[in-house]
């Protein structure tokens, strides 16, 4: 069911978004809200919305793992030795499963 104006389609059989409480809760509004607006313009939402996307991830890694989400980022973040890229990529490991340990069965 196309709408007049030239405006995409929604999905068939498009899910409900699952709510993200606490601080991301915003970001998660501000992002469906996109996704509504570009369901009416040219672009793909992938495109038009991929900086709130960005940011509702971060939010969410962030709130699960802070620790290993600031260690990525401290040890991770520019070129160094041979021991910080060791200990960046022992911080990845962790947050990954940090991550796998959030997630549903």
């Amino acid at each position: 069911m196309s709408r007049s104006g030239g405006g995409r389609q929604e999905p068939a059989g498009g899910k409900a978004a699952v709510a993200v409480p606490g601080p991301c809760a915003s970001a998660q509004r501000a992002l469906a809200e996109c996704h509504r607006r570009a369901l009416r313009g040219p672009l793909k939402p992938e495109v038009l919305c991929r900086h709130l996307n960005r940011a509702l991830a971060e939010c969410v890694v962030t709130s699960c793992c802070p620790g290993e989400t600031e260690a990525v980022r401290t040890l991770c973040g520019s070129a160094g030795t041979a021991l910080k890229r060791s200990q960046c990529q022992r911080a990845r490991i962790d947050l990954s499963l940090c991550l796998e340990a959030h997630q549903e069965p």
